[in-house]
C-alpha cells in the first residue's frame, strides 16, 4: 500500500474519533436533566372512638366539606342503655346525698323525742319511789332488800334516760361530716359515670376536621364499623406539595429553600416551588453498578416542594417537570 494512503487512512481515523468525542459531548450537553416529581397533599381520616352501625351518610366521593360539617352518624344502642343505667346511679346517689345533708324527717325527730320524754318520767318516778322507799327504811319499815330494789331501779331508769336522750341528739343532728362527705363523693362519682358516656355518645357524630374534598367513602350506610375505622378521607387542598426522588450525585445542589420553576402538563403552565424538607436518609437505588471494580449503586434522596402561592386547579397525582439546569 502506498505511503500516501496509509496517512489519509490514518487521518480518516482520527477524524472520526474526533467527530464521535465532540457529538457526544454535545448531546449530552444539549440534553437537559428533567426531574419529574407528583403532586400529594395532607390526607385525613375520620373515625370515630366507638363502635356502631353507620346510622345516617352525610356526605359521597368528590363532596367539597367546611371544617365542622357533619360527615356520618352512628347508631349506638348499647351506649343509649349504659347512659340510662349512669343517669339512674346518679340520682340514685344524690338522693342519698340529699338525705345525709337533710338529716332524719320529722316524724322521726318527734319519735325519738317521746322516747326521751318517757324515759324522763320514768327516771323522775324510780326517783320518787327510791326517796319514798329510803324514808321507810330509815324509820325501820322495810327491809333492805326493798331499798336495793329501788335503788337498782332507779340506775336503770336512769341510763335509759341518757340512751334515749343520745338517740334524740343523734336523730336530731344527722348524719356525721364524714357520712356526708361520702355521700359527696358519690354523687360525684356518679356524675363522672354519666359524663363518660355522653362523651363517648357525642363521638356517635362524627365531624371534618379540616375543609377540604371527600376522596373516598370506605364504609356506607348501614355497614358496622369498629373502633378507630377509617370511614371517610379527606384531602386538604389547601396543602399541597411536589416529591420528587433525586439521585444523591444531585444532592449537593440542592437545599432548604432551593427555589424551582416546575411544569405542570396537566395545567400547561409553569409554577414555581420551594424545596421545604429534604430526607435525611437515602430510600433506594436508581442506578445499580454492573461491574465489581470502579462502579457503585446511585441512592435516592426524597425532596419536598411546595408552591410559593397558591395554584388553582392543581390536584394531587398531577405530574410536575423541573429542568435541572433552571434551579436557584
Amino acid at each position: 500500500m502506498k505511503k500516501g494512503n496509509i496517512i489519509g487512512i490514518v487521518v480518516a481515523a482520527v477524524l472520526i474519533v474526533v467527530a464521535v468525542i465532540l457529538v457526544s459531548r454535545y448531546i449530552r450537553r444539549s440534553t437537559p436533566t428533567i426531574l419529574q416529581g407528583t403532586v400529594e397533599c395532607t390526607t385525613y381520616k375520620a373515625s370515630s372512638k366507638i363502635a356502631g352501625r353507620i346510622d345516617d351518610m352525610k356526605v359521597e366521593e368528590g363532596q367539597h366539606v367546611e371544617k365542622g360539617e357533619l360527615l356520618y352518624t352512628l347508631s349506638t344502642p348499647e351506649l343509649d342503655a349504659k347512659l340510662m343505667q349512669a343517669e339512674a346511679a346518679r340520682s340514685a346517689a344524690q338522693a342519698l346525698d340529699q338525705k345525709a345533708l337533710t338529716g332524719a324527717r320529722s316524724q322521726q325527730k318527734e319519735a325519738a323525742l317521746n322516747l326521751w320524754q318517757k324515759a324522763q318520767a320514768g327516771r323522775e318516778l324510780a326517783q320518787k319511789t327510791y326517796d319514798r322507799v329510803k324514808r321507810l327504811y330509815d324509820q325501820g319499815v322495810v327491809p333492805a332488800q326493798k331499798l336495793d330494789e329501788a335503788e337498782a331501779n332507779l340506775q336503770a331508769m336512769t341510763a335509759t334516760e341518757k340512751a334515749a336522750k343520745a338517740q334524740y341528739d343523734l336523730v336530731d343532728d344527722g348524719s356525721s361530716k364524714e357520712d356526708k362527705a361520702a355521700a359527696a363523693a358519690q354523687v360525684l362519682r356518679a356524675q363522672g359515670a354519666v359524663t363518660e358516656v355522653e362523651s363517648y355518645l357525642s363521638d356517635a357524630m362524627v365531624y371534618s376536621p379540616v375543609t377540604g374534598e371527600i376522596s373516598t367513602v370506605i364504609a356506607e350506610q348501614g355497614e358496622l364499623v369498629g373502633t378507630g375505622y377509617p370511614v371517610v378521607a379527606i384531602l386538604d387542598l389547601q396543602d399541597m406539595w411536589v416529591t420528587f426522588n433525586i439521585k444523591e450525585t444531585l444532592l449537593p445542589q440542592i437545599h432548604m429553600g432551593t427555589r424551582m420553576i416546575g411544569y405542570v402538563p396537566a395545567l400547561d403552565k409553569e409554577v414555581e416551588f420551594t424545596v421545604t424538607y429534604i430526607a435525611p436518609q437515602a430510600d433506594f437505588a436508581t442506578w445499580a453498578a454492573t461491574r465489581t471494580q470502579g462502579g457503585f449503586d446511585i441512592r435516592t434522596f426524597t425532596v419536598k416542594a411546595k408552591p410559593v402561592t397558591c395554584v388553582e386547579y392543581m390536584r394531587p397525582g398531577m405530574s410536575v417537570l423541573v429542568d435541572w439546569s433552571r434551579i436557584e
